[in-house]
């Protein structure tokens, strides 16, 4: 990672904490929370894409893009690309200022959309690794589109896996009974990892 990255990653997480320190969950506001993932958080994903050597990565959750910049940095390693889709009108453009920012944007296709549309249309097989950091009440109504578009041996990344754990455990007991091996890793939020082999 150079330098001005790490400023911008830097940047970011100060908005970020000085943002989201101020609304309460039940604010009217919440949903201009930013709930970036943590650093530590975004150095293992980091890690993930670089030894898995991903190249095709589908984030579910962009926010102002602070986890897609570690993603997107990690993936042009190999060539790779991240696409990340967002609903929220105001967290996607902030999060396309700091991709030009960051000089990654040709590395990142961000989506203003519904991601389980997105889903839906996206090819069979089509990425290497999925990171969801969205509504988690919509996840176990994903699940058979994100199997359905992960690669064998692909890799599923789930975040808040520990802090938010009462709503992942059905997502995450289905993904175990689908066939897929599992670990939690307590690092940052939690993140809830999958993969299956290519059978």
């Amino acid at each position: 990672m150079n330098a001005d990255l790490n400023l911008l990653l830097e940047e970011l997480e100060r908005f970020g904490e000085a943002n989201d320190g101020g609304i309460g969950r039940g604010d009217p506001a919440s949903a201009q929370r930013m709930l970036n993932i943590t650093r530590d958080t975004g150095e293992f994903l980091a890690l993930l894409v670089r030894a898995t050597r991903a190249r095709d990565i589908l984030e579910i959750g962009t926010s102002n893009g602070y986890s897609t910049l570690w993603l997107a940095d990690a993936a042009a390693a190999d060539g790779g690309k991240v696409t990340t889709v967002e609903l929220h009108d105001t967290k996607y453009r902030m999060a396309l200022e700091n991709f030009a920012r960051a000089g990654l944007g040709d590395r990142i296709d961000s989506l203003n959309a519904d991601a389980g549309e997105v889903l839906r249309v996206a090819g069979d097989a089509a990425y290497d690794m999925v990171f969801l950091d969205s509504d988690r009440t919509q996840y176990l109504g994903w699940w058979p589109e994100i199997r359905r578009v992960l690669r064998p041996r692909g890799l599923l990344v789930v975040d808040n896996a520990v802090s938010h754990a009462d709503q992942i455990a059905g997502f995450a007991q289905t993904v175990e009974a689908d066939g897929f091996t599992c670990s939690l890793v307590p690092v940052g939020k939690g993140e809830l990892l999958a993969t299956r082999g290519a059978g």
